[in-house]
């Protein structure tokens, strides 16, 4: 696995009260939840981006 690199990340409290609990339902570490949210996004914006060069073919 590649080496992970750590930065601060500043978030709305609300915003982070609500990722924690998200992350205690699905057994996952707050930082966790934020790496897993941010992978699906990202995963998301590939297929998306697929999907937009197979349609301007």
């Amino acid at each position: 696995m590649a080496e992970k690199k750590a930065f601060v990340l500043r978030i709305n409290p609300d915003m982070l009260k609500e990722i924690e609990s998200w992350a205690a339902e699905e057994f996952r570490s707050t930082n966790g939840q934020i790496e897993y949210l941010m992978q699906q996004a990202l995963l998301a914006r590939k297929k998306g981006s697929s999907k937009k060069k197979k349609e301007d073919q």
